[in-house]
C-alpha cells in the first residue's frame, strides 16, 4: 500500500458532518494548596485555551487529513457560538451551515486541568430535541448540500444533545441513499437504533452493551459476530465497526469479520479518540471501499490521539509514518 498516495486522495473527498458540535474550553493551572473553605484543591490559573469538540472535532480530523469538510448543526445565538464558528472557519472547515437558534445554547465543556490531570468539568448545554422548525432548517440544508455538491460521505456524530433527532436522522439517511452517498455514524444510546440502513455503524463496546442490554465479560470474535448479527436485525446496515478500547477494534462486513489489536501507546487522554476513529474510517472507506484497511488505519489513528491531552486532531504526517511502520 502506498500510504502517501492514499492520503493524497483525501483532498478530493467532500465530507458533510452532521451532529452535536461543541466548544471545549481548557483552564490550565497549577495546584500548590488545598482550599481552607472546602476540601478541594486551589488551582492557580495559568492560561485558557479553546478547542472545537463533538461533531466539530470529527470535522477537524477530516479537514486535518486534507478533506473538503462542511459541518451541519444547530447552535445557540450566543458568544460561545460566535467563538466556535470562528475556530471552525480558522481550521479550513465550512461553518456556513451552523444554524443559530434562540431556543438553544452552544455547548461548552469547560475543563480545569493541572499537571495534565482533569480536576473538574463544567458543562453549559441544551440537551432537549430540536423543535420542528429547527429540524426542517437543518434537514433542508443537508439535503441541498447532498443534492448539489454530491459529497462522498456524510458522517453522523451523535452526543445526545438533541440535534440528531429521529426525524433528522431518517430524512438525511434517505436523501443520502437516493444520491448514493456513503453514511457513517458514531451513535449514542438515545437514538441507537434509529440509524437504519447506514453503511458504517461505529459504536464503542460500552454503547453496544448498553444498546443491546448485554452482560458480557469475555469479548472474543464469536461474541462480537453475535453482536453484529443482533445489530443487523435492527439496523440492516452494511458494516459494524466497534472500538474495543485497549483491545483494539472489531469489524464485520457481511461474513468477513476480525479483531484488530491495538498498538502499544502511552495513553494520556482518551477524550476525542472516537471522533478521530470515525473521521479516519470514513475517509479511508470513501477512498478505497476496503473495510480491513479502514479498520487498520482508524485503529492506529485512535491510538495516536490518545497520547495527547484533550481533544486534538490527528496529525497527517505522523499517521502516514505510523501506517508505513505498522502496516507495511
Amino acid at each position: 500500500m502506498n500510504f502517501q498516495k492514499l492520503f493524497q486522495q483525501f483532498t478530493k473527498i467532500k465530507v458533510a458532518v452532521v451532529g452535536d458540535v461543541m466548544l471545549d474550553t481548557y483552564w490550565w493551572g497549577h495546584v500548590e494548596r488545598i482550599s481552607p473553605e472546602a476540601p478541594v484543591p486551589v488551582v492557580s490559573f495559568d492560561r485558557r485555551e479553546h478547542r472545537i469538540g463533538g461533531a466539530a472535532n470529527v470535522a477537524l480530523n477530516a479537514a486535518s487529513l486534507g478533506a473538503q469538510v462542511k459541518v451541519f448543526s444547530v447552535i445557540g445565538d450566543d458568544d460561545d457560538g460566535v467563538l466556535l464558528q470562528a475556530l471552525i472557519s480558522k481550521n479550513n472547515i465550512d461553518p456556513s451551515c451552523l444554524l443559530k437558534s434562540n431556543a438553544r445554547v452552544t455547548t461548552n465543556k469547560m475543563r480545569v486541568i493541572s499537571r495534565n490531570q482533569q480536576m473538574m468539568r463544567l458543562d453549559a448545554e441544551t440537551v432537549k430535541d430540536l423543535c420542528a422548525e429547527d429540524e426542517k432548517r437543518l434537514t433542508d440544508a443537508v439535503k441541498k448540500f447532498v443534492e448539489k455538491e454530491k459529497p462522498e460521505v456524510v458522517i453522523f456524530e451523535d452526543y445526545n444533545k438533541g440535534v440528531l433527532t429521529e426525524n433528522v436522522i431518517n430524512k438525511i439517511i434517505s436523501v443520502c441513499q437516493k444520491n448514493n452517498v456513503v453514511t457513517a455514524v458514531d451513535p449514542k444510546r438515545k437514538n441507537f437504533f434509529s440509524y437504519k440502513g447506514v453503511d458504517i455503524f461505529k459504536p464503542n463496546l460500552k454503547e453496544v452493551k448498553e444498546g443491546l442490554s448485554l452482560l458480557l465479560d469475555d469479548i472474543h470474535l464469536a461474541s462480537l459476530k453475535n453482536i453484529h448479527a443482533q445489530l443487523f436485525l435492527k439496523l440492516h446496515h452494511n458494516i459494524s465497526f466497534i472500538t474495543l478500547s485497549e483491545k483494539g477494534v472489531f469489524y464485520q462486513d457481511g461474513k468477513k469479520a476480525t479483531i484488530i489489536s491495538s498498538h502499544l501507546r502511552n495513553i494520556a487522554d482518551v477524550s476525542g479518540a472516537g471522533d478521530t476513529v470515525i473521521a479516519v474510517a470514513s475517509l479511508v472507506y470513501a477512498a478505497t471501499k476496503d473495510v480491513h484497511l479502514m479498520a487498520e488505519v482508524a485503529n492506529i489513528a485512535g491510538g495516536l490521539v490518545c497520547e495527547e491531552v484533550g481533544t486534538v486532531a490527528i496529525n497527517k504526517e505522523r499517521l502516514i509514518n505510523e501506517c508505513k511502520l505498522l502496516l507495511a
